[in-house]
């Protein structure tokens, strides 16, 4: 297979595969898939919080350190392992990862102890921040400039697609035969997503040297911190309250497990939808693009309470709060790039930091918030979180 002749400058037609726009296709599918297992193997605890728990007799608190580990790991992970490898090519990091991840899964399969699934979720942060900071902004080098933007919108659906099909099918998969097997599938999955990219990913020699400094740099821009601001806004209402939605549909709602799965299922078809439609919008309006999402989330999580004590208004708001949600990545990567359009891996350093460490600081918060209250009150503080991230757009 050809290597790619690169160049400084991500937009130079030199610095494209010298390959046919369907080989470059199949790439890009292959790191979606990536992006997919990466994405269901972080929130897949969601949909098996209560048996987890159960298993190792935790509470749903306890429990949610599981979505709070990787995020932390995954914000310390993207600066420095990309900081790190930064000569290394991008093929071969995007494969290592991917095996590490298949090892996680397997590890968290047979862990006997709580603390042997924590590590688990160890080495999952040290994936998600690596990986999203290396392959996210790779579209442009694999297929034609023109097609770079539907590239990056397909490979962005890989977050709503791991609440559409890999959260509701883990969940339905332990119900029918145990969360162990859930995780296990989840590693045969990986092994395939890893052979998919070492047959269709073409070698990629750094363009850029992404160094601490370029970093301290971004930081140093108005445009970056607001964004900053509200990526943590945003992030913290999703995560401290997605967390614990199933807590809240069986205890509020009285669903069961099955029209929990159901549920989760509808939250993340709307998030696929929710996710192009902020693709089409977010290039020529990216703030009223991200303020609509935020009060669209706003709206779900605040009304929740009130309307999701019946089983029709709570999939309503988890419809709502599904297209919300589903246009928060793309407008935040897309705010983030826009700020620094000639450091592109940079800003998805930056991205790839801020939304994981977020993301740990929500889940705790809400898991310290939900075994001291209640998930009815976890939801309006996120709720509350979800306008004032508006707030700052607006006025950023």
């Amino acid at each position: 297979m050809p290597a790619p002749t690169t160049s400084a400058s991500p937009g130079n037609p030199a610095a494209l595969p010298t390959r046919s726009p369907l080989v470059g296709w199949l790439a890009v599918l292959s790191l979606t898939m990536g992006i997919f297992s990466i994405v269901t193997t972080e929130i897949l605890p969601i949909g098996l919080l209560t048996p987890i728990g159960d298993t190792f007799g935790i509470s749903d608190g306890t429990a949610g350190l599981m979505m709070t580990l990787p995020g932390i790991l995954a914000a310390v992970a993207a600066p420095t392992v990309t900081v790190t490898t930064g000569r290394i090519d991008r093929r071969h990091m995007l494969c290592a990862l991917i095996l590490v991840l298949a090892l996680a899964n397997f590890l968290a399969a047979v862990a006997h102890a709580y603390w042997l699934l924590l590590a688990s979720r160890v080495l999952v942060g040290l994936v998600i921040g690596a990986f999203w900071s290396i392959g996210s902004g790779l579209a442009a080098r694999l297929v034609p400039e023109a097609q770079a933007g539907r590239a990056t919108a397909v490979i962005f659906s890989a977050v709503p697609l791991g609440s559409v099909l890999g959260v509701p099918a883990g969940t339905l998969l332990g119900q029918l035969a145990d969360w162990r097997v859930v995780f296990i599938a989840m590693g045969v999955l990986t092994l395939a997503v890893l052979a998919a990219l070492v047959l269709t990913v073409p070698p990629l020699p750094p363009e850029q040297v992404t160094r601490l400094t370029v970093l301290r740099d971004l930081l140093g821009r108005p445009r970056v911190r607001v964004g900053l601001v509200a990526t943590f806004l945003i992030v913290t209402a999703h995560f401290g309250t997605y967390t614990y939605v199933t807590p809240f549909l069986a205890d509020v709602t009285h669903a069961g497990p099955r029209l929990i799965t159901v549920f989760l299922l509808a939250y993340g078809v709307a998030g696929i939808a929710g996710n192009f439609l902020a693709g089409a919008w977010v290039r020529r309006k990216p703030r009223l693009t991200f303020t609509v999402a935020a009060c669209l989330l706003a709206t779900a999580t605040l009304l929740l309470p009130v309307l999701g004590t019946g089983k029709a208004g709570a999939l309503a708001l988890l419809l709502v709060w599904g297209v919300a949600y589903g246009a928060v990545p793309v407008c935040s990567q897309t705010w983030f790039v826009t700020a620094a359009p000639g450091a592109p891996e940079a800003a998805s350093v930056v991205f790839t930091s801020s939304f994981q460490a977020t993301f740990s600081f929500g889940a705790l918060a809400g898991g310290t918030l939900v075994d001291a209250t209640s998930t009815s009150v976890v939801m309006v503080l996120g709720g509350i979180a979800a306008v004032l991230a508006a707030t700052v757009v607006v006025t950023g």
